[in-house]
């Protein structure tokens, strides 16, 4: 393919990824968080802004568009500004090797990459550079302590996601998520692979940075953490990154577990979409059951149980691949 084809690809690729992020995972990801917090604590949730408040979260962008944007007195303008754009942009770069479905032309994937899996490691890594960024950036104590306290857990929590996606791509024998995909033709590997996960599910949280894993944030303990300096749209920015991350996880989940697009009689599209949407009703779920744990729980829970669950679950899995295929 010529380089310009490939430049015009990345280009509206990068456009459509943009807008369905922001479209579907960040405003109707808040709206629909606010509906499910709702009817579990019994209570209705936004209601007046359009029908049953289904453009409560449009009004809530655009109250922010409105806003100033203040930027604290000696604070690192360069570092404050660009935090902004790395966490949103760490959330969209996962999205690259994420198949939503197939066609009679091939999968529907925006780059199938034969090391996919290390790939989606590797960008969703990135959100703690920016978390960082923005807590030094700030000049303010709490939010250095949140980006502190943000790092500790998510360096933490990687290497168990890590060591679920090894697993994965061990059954599977390859990195590319559309191979993998292609080999739950017969089982999906949350049957064969329980462990491995819940273990994810569980690092995914705590990389997302929700209840019970949200001392990133923290808005009773930090002021609300690293980003207790930002106002209007740069805030909202950091919403995007969050519910883009979380709805990239729960993406990456399905692909890895659930068997991706596979299922009888309704569009492979479809079943990607009903798989996805059932895993971050789970997400929701999850936060609006548990209290917040402390550090010191949080970082043991990592070390001294996921960890050693997860090592011991990828030896036993390579002992098996091993017997298999001799």
């Amino acid at each position: 393919m010529p380089w310009w084809l490939e430049l015009i690809r990345a280009i509206v690729g990068t456009i459509i990824l943009f807008t369905g992020v922001a479209v579907v995972a960040a405003m109707f990801g808040v709206l629909l968080e606010r509906k499910i917090s709702g009817w579990m604590q019994s209570r209705l949730g936004p209601k007046h802004v359009g029908p049953q408040g289904l453009l409560q979260t449009l009004a809530d962008t655009l109250k922010l568009l409105q806003k100033e944007n203040i930027v604290p007195h000696r604070a690192d303008r360069a570092i404050f500004a660009t935090a902004v754009i790395v966490v949103p942009l760490a959330a969209l770069l996962d999205y690259v090797v994420i198949p939503f479905g197939t066609t009679r032309w091939g999968p529907l994937i925006f780059r199938d990459l034969n090391v996919g899996v290390v790939y989606f490691a590797a960008t969703s890594s990135l959100v703690v550079v920016g978390i960082l960024m923005a807590g030094w950036g700030s000049n303010n104590k709490y939010a250095l302590l949140g980006g502190l306290r943000s790092a500790a857990q998510m360096v933490s929590y990687e290497i168990p996601m890590g060591l679920s996606l090894i697993t994965v791509a061990l059954m599977a024998g390859s990195l590319s998520t559309v191979t993998i995909v292609n080999a739950q033709a017969g089982l999906w590997y949350i049957v064969a692979q329980p462990v491995a996960f819940l273990v994810f599910l569980t690092a995914a949280t705590a990389e997302v940075n929700r209840v019970p894993f949200d001392l990133v944030e923290a808005e009773s303990e930090l002021v609300a953490g690293y980003f207790s300096e930002y106002s209007g749209m740069r805030f909202a920015l950091f919403q995007l990154g969050e519910y883009g991350e979380m709805f990239a996880m729960a993406g990456m989940a399905v692909t890895l577990f659930l068997g991706g697009w596979r299922g009888p009689v309704l569009p492979p599209v479809l079943w990607f979409v009903i798989k996805l949407y059932a895993l971050i009703f789970v997400f929701m779920w999850v936060r609006w059951t548990y209290p917040r744990f402390r550090i010191d729980q949080l970082l043991n829970f990592s070390w001294k149980v996921l960890i050693p669950v997860s090592l011991l679950n990828l030896v036993a899995t390579a002992f098996v691949v091993m017997v298999m295929h001799r």
